[in-house]
């Protein structure tokens, strides 16, 4: 068989011509790609995870653990983390500012995705009307709406008190599958349509304690279509376990079809117990233990390791902050990180619900060295917060079209929320890892 990669011991055809090559060069590498279809995308979290190539702060990765992550020639105090095999090809997110802050980062790497804007039950319906909506992948990802399921929300589960569209509905409207709380059956959906080879899903930890909610959405999703999906029991990772610099606890529900798995996998992924050459969750690489495996958390002063203030950063996103006074303890989001420690979870807040930087000595600050030099009681700015999720810092989470001419506005409310409702890159890179390297041994 030619050797296809080297043109040199090919006969080129007549009026062949170099762009044609590099066209179909590039052919040639999209098939080997595993492909992506991301809903519920929001800003890209969980998409820029899968797909890497973004830059990471090296405290923030375990080079015992990975040493494939660095590269020999970075000494800074940075590391661009590699690129693996998996690229996006679909996005959908009903919030504008979503399309407005996902598209511009993509599209700089190269990714000319349609993102989609209508709801997910818009978008199926339309497929079941015979429009072709969803192409051909590999793995179908999503982060159903988690806010009927928070702890920090009204918990109403799958009874949510809003449509697919984020609308209130009135105590005349009964429950539905369209209803927020039960978006997760129209990803269902999704995956039936698809036939992918892997889905992951992803919610909030307080999933996994309301009712019997876990296991009924486990159980849907292993019914789909005729041969079905293993689905392996679902498992909370702790984004600081992954070098994030937060307590954030997200729920993972991951599914494999079962007539591409080989013999081995679907004998593992169907006992309760994985054996460790195909578990799919990655491997810690921070806690509380100090050795060689295993690295301490990333504090919140690692984490924003050098960022000017404010009024010296010419980053917009640095220099946006909510300007809500402090209204005392008893009220959410009131408090001063600690910069020793790990961050609080980023929530999906924004303005009197973002925690401070800095208090001021009169409401229980502790950084009286920093009132000192001049520096003002303010709350986390919106690029403090993605830096705590480990968005690289040209993302761009606040965006004036007037300026940067792309069309694209995003306010530092909308930043804010944008952020909160994101995966944290870097834990969405640990799993992408994870599967890419057992991917040849899970399927035919």
């Amino acid at each position: 068989m030619e050797n296809v990669n080297n043109i040199d011991i090919i006969q080129i055809k007549k009026g062949t011509t170099s762009e044609q090559l590099d066209s179909d060069e590039q052919m040639k590498k999209e098939k080997k790609d595993l492909k992506v279809l991301s809903l519920f995308s929001g800003c890209g979290g969980l998409d820029l995870g899968f797909e890497g190539d973004f830059s990471v702060l090296k405290n923030c990765l375990n080079k015992s653990v990975h040493p494939e992550w660095f590269n020999g020639g970075n000494n800074s105090q940075w590391v661009k983390v590699p690129k693996t095999k998996f690229k996006v090809v679909f996005a959908n997110d009903i919030m504008p500012a979503a399309r407005s802050s996902w598209l511009p980062y993509f599209q700089s790497k190269g990714n000319s995705v349609i993102f989609h804007t209508e709801s997910i039950v818009e978008l199926v319906k339309k497929h079941k009307k015979g429009k072709k909506i969803f192409p051909k992948v590999d793995v179908v990802t999503g982060g159903f709406p988690c806010q009927d399921f928070s702890v920090a929300g009204k918990r109403k589960g799958f009874n949510s008190h809003k449509g697919h569209h984020g609308d209130l509905l009135t105590s005349k409207d009964k429950p539905t599958e369209e209803n927020r709380g039960k978006l997760y059956m129209w990803m269902r959906h999704v995956i039936d349509i698809v036939r992918p080879k892997m889905f992951i899903a992803e919610n909030v930890k307080g999933l996994v304690t309301l009712a019997d909610a876990k296991v009924i959405i486990e159980n849907d999703f292993r019914s789909i279509g005729e041969g079905g999906y293993v689905v392996v029991s679902a498992k909370v990772l702790s984004a600081a376990d992954y070098g994030v610099s937060q307590r954030r606890e997200r729920v993972l529900f991951i599914g494999f079809r079962k007539d591409t798995l080989k013999k081995k996998a679907l004998q593992a992924f169907s006992n309760g117990i994985i054996p460790e050459e195909f578990d799919p969750y990655p491997r810690p690489t921070h806690g509380t233990s100090r050795n060689n495996c295993v690295r301490p958390y990333v504090t919140v002063k690692q984490a924003l390791v050098g960022l000017y203030e404010p009024e010296r950063s010419s980053d917009l996103a640095q220099k946006s902050f909510s300007r809500a006074k402090w209204y005392g303890r008893h009220c959410q989001g009131q408090n001063e990180v600690n910069l020793n420690g790990l961050g609080p979870t980023i929530r999906s807040e924004h303005h009197g619900n973002i925690e401070f930087r800095r208090l001021s000595p009169d409401n229980g600050g502790k950084y009286l060295d920093e009132i000192k030099k001049g520096m003002k009681e303010r709350r986390l700015t919106v690029r403090e917060c993605a830096r705590l999720q480990t968005f690289p810092d040209d993302y761009a989470f606040v965006r004036n079209s007037s300026t940067n001419g792309n069309g694209y506005n995003l306010s530092a409310s909308e930043g804010y929320k944008l952020i909160g409702n994101a995966v944290p890159p870097l834990l969405g890179f640990h799993l992408a890892w994870r599967l890419q390297e057992i991917w040849s041994d899970v399927f035919k």
